[in-house]
């Protein structure tokens, strides 16, 4: 079969975030959004009840997610992605105001900590495929000055992160080091997704 009548499956991300989005439009992949509206918070206290922690609860959201889009996108493959942040043994949630992203950056601040990234491709409620993976960040000791100076300038924008920053902006002057892959930092193991998808048929490889 030639690329021109090739059948492309349609592709589905089940995420409202911008930068899961932007690195696929990046790449050259056509696809539509429907973000999953799951019980987050719920979830992550069962699993944690029950032992769980870290990569696990990232892919049993990712999961949750891309199921739960799946029942409403028939035959499409649905992309569901989630991320934990791990610091000294407290795992970290999105700040849900100002105050509190200020607060987890405090604690942060001169820390190593570790971001765990899940990705998933379901179909018709069938998990085809799953990814997890992980990345060291250290950040540098900043002062309250520049705290204060970093969360007006990035503004809102920290809320929608678990760790109150994004690294393709602003939030890179937090760091001194990281460890890991760029593209599972900013919560989507891309290198790996674009593999499968390429395999399944869903871009021309």
């Amino acid at each position: 079969m030639t690329s021109r009548n090739r059948k492309i499956l349609p592709l589905v991300l089940a995420s409202a975030s911008r930068s899961r989005a932007a690195l696929l439009s990046g790449a050259g992949v056509e696809f539509s959004q429907d973000p999953a509206d799951i019980d987050e918070a719920a979830l992550k206290d069962t699993m944690t009840l029950a032992g769980d922690s870290g990569a696990p609860i990232a892919n049993a959201l990712a999961v949750a997610k891309a199921r739960l889009v799946s029942s409403r996108q028939p035959g499409c493959l649905v992309i569901g992605a989630d991320q934990m942040l791990e610091c000294d043994a407290a795992w970290f949630d999105k700040p849900e105001d100002m105050a509190a992203a200020r607060q987890a950056l405090r604690m942060l601040r001169g820390q190593t900590h570790t971001l765990l990234a899940s990705v998933c491709v379901v179909q018709d409620d069938v998990v085809l495929w799953s990814h997890d993976e992980a990345a060291h960040m250290t950040m540098r000791s900043f002062s309250d000055e520049f705290l204060s100076e970093y969360l007006e300038a990035a503004g809102a924008r920290v809320l929608q992160s678990v760790g109150a920053y994004q690294l393709e902006g602003l939030g890179a002057q937090l760091f001194e080091r990281i460890d890991g892959d760029y593209f599972t930092i900013l919560g989507l193991p891309l290198l790996p997704l674009l593999r499968f998808l390429r395999k399944e048929g869903a871009l021309i490889s």
